[in-house]
């Protein structure tokens, strides 16, 4: 097993970080002398590559418990984020829509991130919030106009991902959806992001991973990557055509399921092979930050 990036709090200040499969987290200030930056940086293989070979041979000392460190999104400035609607067939059918002929896209804006256990922050405007349960895709190299059967090539890992909708501003009108999916807590991605080929199955495909919408400890809905309409490498491929796709740029490419959320909830996107991702949802009256 290789390493994953993360980004942790350390002194008020959020730091690119590595996380050991067995010796616990470090950060990469710590293993790279003049390092500066985000873990967006460690996307270029070659920067994470001599990351990961300095944490093989730094001591025990450097790194931490991976229960004892705070996580936080990985980045918080990527070019674009992607989002995929209804691209679960039978989450299509649990909103009586017809399964879309081409993916039914609309981009979310950076000021959407939160990240580990931080809050989802229910809207005045809004009665009805979904939870979506998804598994990011980051892509890894300049990608563009690239095949279907090459696309996963630019694709540098995967994380789990919340995606949060307004869902009766979008009941309304399906031209809200932009405003339905872009205030601020409705994006919420980590706590580690896992190399590509750790999660690729003996044919190279994701078809196999299993994406859980969990509220309050209970699984709301489940499905595996291979029940997409559209598949991770075809979202790559169709979107690398409408606009470059940059190194740190999001695909989140659809849910199992919504789970309608209130405040007081917590609500997961379990992944297994992954990690789980978890954030508590409140008013926002009542929200902190």
């Amino acid at each position: 097993m290789t390493m994953h990036l993360a980004t942790i709090m350390q002194n008020d200040a959020a730091k690119a970080a590595l996380v050991h499969p067995r010796r616990g987290v470090v950060t990469v200030e710590d293993l790279v002398p003049g390092f500066s930056g985000d873990a967006m940086l460690l996307l270029d293989d070659e920067l994470f590559a001599a990351a990961c070979a300095a944490a093989e041979d730094a001591p025990d000392e450097v790194f931490s418990a991976r229960e004892a460190v705070v996580f936080t999104a990985p980045y918080r400035s990527p070019r674009k984020i992607w989002g995929i609607g209804l691209n679960y067939r039978a989450h299509a059918g649990d909103l009586s829509e017809n399964v879309p002929t081409e993916p039914a896209s609309f981009i979310k804006g950076d000021h959407t991130i939160i990240g580990q256990d931080e809050q989802i922050v229910l809207p005045e405007q809004s009665g009805r919030v979904t939870a979506e349960a998804e598994l990011g895709i980051v892509i890894g190299s300049y990608c563009r106009n690239v095949a279907e059967d090459e696309a996963l090539d630019y694709v540098w890992g995967v994380v789990p991902i919340l995606d949060q909708t307004a869902e009766d501003i979008l009941q309304r009108n399906p031209r809200f959806l932009t405003r339905s999916k872009n205030f601020p807590s409705f994006f919420s991605f980590g706590p580690e992001i896992v190399p590509l080929h750790e999660v690729l199955d003996d044919e190279g495909s994701l078809d196999d991973v299993v994406v859980k919408t969990v509220r309050n400890g209970e699984v709301w809905r489940e499905n595996t990557i291979s029940q997409m309409t559209f598949s991770p490498a075809f979202l790559v491929s169709f979107h690398s055509k409408v606009m470059p796709l940059y190194p740190g740029d999001i695909i989140s490419p659809g849910t199992p399921g919504a789970a309608v959320i209130s405040a007081g909830d917590v609500v997961e996107s379990s992944i297994p092979g992954v990690g789980t991702l978890r954030n508590t949802v409140v008013a926002q009256n009542a929200a902190t930050s």
